[in-house]
């Protein structure tokens, strides 16, 4: 067991030792890591830290910037493997998954180096009659980021990369649970040249979160988590007069129509609702079956579900692995009951698989005929529990789909283009998949769902993540006719 430290002005720094969590390894129980949990006073430390060196870095040039990011880029690179087994030994998802995001991370970063041309902003020569106009993108100073659990290396990438590229000077709050692939983040940049200070990492709970949603000098404060967080750090923070973005819950439905190919639909349903344990703000959890296609499709699935291994995800047989923590596996399960008690038909009840150990395992659990009122298609599972539901029409999925408290993605299987255009203009999802699964935007797209799963008026990373790092200022000029001037110019006056 190892002692983590915080990442301050461009080094580990000691945390105070009175307060201390434990972080698990989910596949065995055990503990590998005390954690710090930052104080008020070191929280203070590290806003003062990015706020010092916040004037330098943002009269950085950009070619310098993008220097720094390339080579931040290629050390990532470099050490994907390292951080994707930091991902796997605290969160438990299989290494193939930890690769993947950490490939995800790092085309944010990408994306970033381009920012030379990113901030370009507008020219309007003789606007009026000697005026010129034109505007700039200027940073915003410190910002922040609270980050979730399940993807410790990309979620913190996907603020990271633009924040420091628009000029600002970051501080990262991110998941105590799994805290590692933050600091080797930390790591990459600083040996990547990147000055002390501009980015730093504080280990905390509650009391580091609300101290940067309250300290002065924190501009804006990025966020991804459950819609009861969000909602509590947009209306707090926006209160202080702080930019927020704060993306919240998700209860994807994937839409099968009759004329869908079903054994495209029964694998895509599989890797979407049961991939990291469906731990994923982008999982499908429900799968809305579309006049008589039901009983084909969900017996598709279930013959799929015997072939899904689960394991440790240091096991390159594995397919999913644990749960986070014990506490919210057992709280997954629990659903179980609420869908018994509902009256929905368990095709597979997850809990009657056995593991050995005392890892934080799940079976894979299919849940038949629930109803759209039911607990267990309102609120978000965040786990390997797929429910179904049945409807008669297309315009049914898409009432179920719009009625929904969250908005956040969705797909629809079918092999017809009319049918799926019609889709993609009347749900009310910020991301919408056609034929796709799981539709995560790529890097120069921007991420984020409407309704109740973002709070505020910008989505994350790629160009809506330039926007919300910057502010605009427009500047107007009128220089001095040179024929009138009594400034001795040293050349001919001519009109």
């Amino acid at each position: 067991m190892t002692r983590l430290e915080h990442w301050i002005n461009g080094g580990p720094t000691p945390g105070d030792a009175t307060r201390t969590a434990p972080v698990f390894d989910p596949a065995t129980g055990a503990q590998r890591v005390e954690l710090p949990l930052a104080t008020v006073e070191e929280v203070d430390r590290a806003v003062a830290n990015a706020a010092a060196a916040a004037p330098a870095w943002a009269a950085t040039s950009l070619a310098r910037r993008a220097e720094l990011l390339f080579a931040a880029r290629e050390l990532l690179h470099q050490r994907r493997d390292l951080i994707a087994s930091a991902v796997t030994s605290e969160h438990g998802k299989v290494l193939s998954d930890a690769a993947g995001e950490v490939a995800r991370g790092i085309e944010n970063v990408e994306f970033a180096c381009g920012i030379p041309h990113l901030l370009k902003g507008g020219y309007s020569h003789q606007a009026s009659t000697g005026i010129d106009v034109f505007s700039l993108h200027q940073p915003l100073g410190v910002v922040a980021g609270v980050t979730p659990f399940n993807f410790p290396a990309m979620v913190p990438l996907w603020m990271i990369a633009n924040a420091l590229a628009c000029g600002n000077t970051f501080v990262l709050k991110p998941s105590e649970k799994d805290p590692s692939a933050s600091m080797l983040i930390a790591q990459a940049f600083s040996d990547a040249g990147l000055p002390p200070g501009v980015l730093n990492v504080i280990h905390g709970d509650r009391v580091a979160v609300d101290r940067l949603i309250e300290h002065p000098e924190i501009a804006a404060i990025s966020f991804v988590g459950s819609t009861p967080v969000a909602r509590s750090i947009y209306e707090r923070a926006t209160a202080t007069g702080k930019r927020v973005q704060a993306l919240g819950g998700a209860k994807n439905h994937m839409v099968v129509l009759p004329d869908a190919d079903l054994d495209l639909a029964a694998d895509a349903a599989i890797s979407a609702a049961y991939g990291s344990a469906g731990e994923r703000c982008m999982a499908i959890s429900v799968v809305v079956a579309v006049g008589d296609v039901g009983d084909d499709l969900v017996d598709a699935i279930e013959t799929r579900l015997d072939r899904v291994r689960i394991g440790p995800g240091t096991d390159p047989d594995s397919e999913m692995g644990p749960l986070i923590t014990r506490e919210h596996r057992d709280r997954v399960a629990s659903y179980l009951d609420v869908a018994a008690g509902e009256g929905a038909d368990i095709r597979r009840d997850g809990r009657a698989q056995r593991f050995e150990g005392d890892g934080f395992f799940l079976g894979l659990s299919l849940v038949d005929r629930v109803s759209p009122w039911s607990r267990l298609h309102r609120e978000e599972i965040f786990g390997p529990v797929l429910a179904v539901i049945r409807v008669a029409t297309y315009d049914d999925a898409v009432t179920l789909i719009n009625d929904h408290e969250f908005g956040n993605g969705c797909a629809i299987y079918t092999r017809d283009g009319g049918a799926a255009r019609r889709f993609q203009g009347e749900v009310q999802c910020g991301m919408v998949g056609v034929n796709v699964p799981i539709p995560v935007p790529v890097a120069y797209y921007s991420f984020g769902g409407w309704k109740a799963s973002l709070f505020g008026d910008s989505h994350i990373y790629g160009p809506e993540g330039v926007h919300f790092y910057t502010r605009t200022k427009v500047v107007t000029q009128r220089w001095p006719d040179p024929a009138t001037s009594t400034i001795d110019l040293g050349f001919p006056r001519t009109r």
